[in-house]
């Protein structure tokens, strides 16, 4: 595998000035490419949209989030999987994006467009408005995105959001009353700890997630602007790695910087598969869409190459799909595969991980739910065989029948 990492020069990127955290400089299946990645494992480390360690068991913040060389895992997933929806948990979303699961089991999911957050519980689909995110405005792909919640939740009922302002995108973290008793007023005023990530009316990214390291993670877009994602002084077209305060950390590229890889055009999907390697999905512009491995200061090649080139100083996917095929959102590993949520495409992509340590996928990805539920948009892991699958009918791009959005509850292999 080939990759590039950041050099010696410094940047301002992702760096906190002190007082009050000041702003940052601103910084899309058919053909399978087999390229370098990484291997699954039985244990699920942190899905999009959430999860994280038991606090007992958390690392150091210098720990990366990914390991070096695994080895291949005795309990390989089968070559051929399978898909069984198993209910709805919850129907008559508007415009969700966003899917984190509460210590207990119940869910909080984001609506793009109304930039509201909403409880669902897990037994019966019960909603629950906590309340609008201030600032949010939204426009295109922009709005109300991904949605963490915090590591440490028990202790301190922290609840992570991306989101687009009307001069950038940012996160932010809001206290959850969970006490509270005035409905759409449980969340508290987001305190912002990281600002100055570009905004588009496209490409904003979006997804963030706490990985094994007790880290935030979060995928950007590059707004339209090709070239920001290879400007390693901005925050457009990158992964990014920062302290749950939103600070750069030891184990990134560059010590001042949350910035971790890059050449990315548009991440909306993050996941760590058993051996805590990170995964990333990423629209393609009109060739492929592409499943990335990541490692730091990697360089993923946008918008000098797209999909599978062989070309030095770039990064390969480990599996690529025409946009009509795909168009990816949220990811999640379960059961040894990775799970892929396709928008254009319409359906549930399962990879499945062979364990070699040079990435090679067990078999060429499988597609489930073609066309039945129309665009999907999130996966996130729900324990042992099951997934919550969000459909995304409702933003502007669909077609919505009745009762969408909806939240499925599938049980996979």
């Amino acid at each position: 595998m080939r990759g590039v990492l950041f050099g010696s020069a410094r940047g301002p990127v992702g760096r906190r000035r002190g007082g009050r955290r000041g702003a940052v400089a601103a910084l899309a299946a058919g053909t399978l490419v087999l390229a370098a990645g990484c291997s699954p494992g039985n244990g699920v480390g942190g899905p999009a949209g959430g999860g994280g360690m038991p606090s007992a068991s958390r690392p150091s913040p210098s720990a990366s989030g990914a390991s070096a060389d695994p080895s291949p895992s005795a309990d390989l997933p089968p070559a051929k999987g399978s898909v069984k929806v198993v209910s709805t948990l919850t129907e008559g979303l508007d415009s969700p994006w966003g899917l984190a699961e509460l210590p207990g089991g119940d869910l909080l999911v984001s609506s793009r467009d109304k930039g509201t957050i909403t409880r669902i519980d897990a037994k019966n689909g019960k909603k629950t408005l906590l309340g609008a995110v201030p600032g949010v405005s939204p426009g295109g792909e922009g709005g109300l995105l991904g949605i963490a919640v915090s590591p440490t939740y028990g202790s301190d009922h922290l609840v992570y959001a991306y989101f687009t302002t009307a001069s950038d995108n940012r996160i932010a973290r809001m206290q959850y009353d969970e006490n509270g008793t005035t409905p759409g007023r449980l969340l508290g005023a987001p305190d912002t700890i990281l600002r100055g990530i570009p905004k588009g009316s496209i490409h904003n990214g979006g997804r963030i997630a706490f990985g094994p390291d007790h880290m935030l993670y979060a995928g950007t877009g590059e707004t339209g602007d090709r070239e920001l994602a290879q400007d390693k002084k901005s925050l457009a077209g990158k992964i990014l790695r920062m302290t749950p305060d939103g600070l750069p950390l030891h184990g990134n590229p560059e010590a001042d910087s949350v910035v971790y890889s890059y050449g990315h055009r548009n991440v909306e999907g993050l996941a760590w598969d058993g051996h805590k390697q990170l995964w990333a999905s990423e629209f393609g512009q009109d060739t492929w869409d592409e499943l990335n491995r990541i490692v730091p200061g990697g360089n993923y090649g946008w918008p000098e190459v797209e999909g599978k080139a062989g070309k030095k100083g770039f990064i390969d996917p480990v599996a690529q799909w025409k946009p009509s095929e795909a168009s990816p959102s949220g990811i999640a590993f379960a059961g040894g595969s990775i799970w892929m949520a396709a928008l254009r495409g319409e359906r549930l992509w399962r990879i499945p991980l062979s364990g070699k340590a040079n990435g090679e996928p067990l078999a060429a990805p499988e597609a489930f739910l073609k066309g039945k539920y129309g665009r999907l948009r999130t996966v996130l892991a729900a324990g042992g065989d099951r997934l919550w699958l969000v459909t995304s009918n409702t933003d502007t791009r669909g077609t919505p029948k009745p009762g969408d959005d909806r939240i499925l509850v599938l049980e996979v292999r």
